[in-house]
């Protein structure tokens, strides 16, 4: 599953573990175009991952904070460390192979 992030729920869910967040904006064509990787994702590492949305159009703070330049970004966070940035469309199985160097 995954869950909607705030600008005052952000760095609280980054903390602890693996955590990816899909840095989205509802006007962004390749955003839903990634979605349905991320939701399979979420499913697939459901316990071992977790998996978090951020709309930069209202919460904008983690973007200029983590340097976010364009969407579809993904953030992946380890233990609060921001380990790996994926920026883009990016195929399931891509994602997939940064998931798993990084578990």
């Amino acid at each position: 599953m995954v869950s909607e992030l705030t600008e005052g729920t952000f760095d609280q869910a980054v903390k602890t573990g693996l955590v990816i967040v899909d840095l989205w904006a509802p006007w962004c064509i390749p955003c839903k175009m990634l979605d349905p990787a991320v939701e399979a994702l979420s499913t697939e590492y459901a316990g071992k991952v977790m998996f978090h949305k951020l709309n930069i159009d209202e919460h904008k703070a983690p973007a200029v904070k983590h340097q976010v330049m364009g969407i579809p970004t993904l953030l992946m966070f380890k233990d609060g460390r921001l380990i790996e940035r994926i920026v883009g469309t990016m195929p399931k199985d891509k994602i997939k192979a940064v998931i798993e160097r990084n578990l």
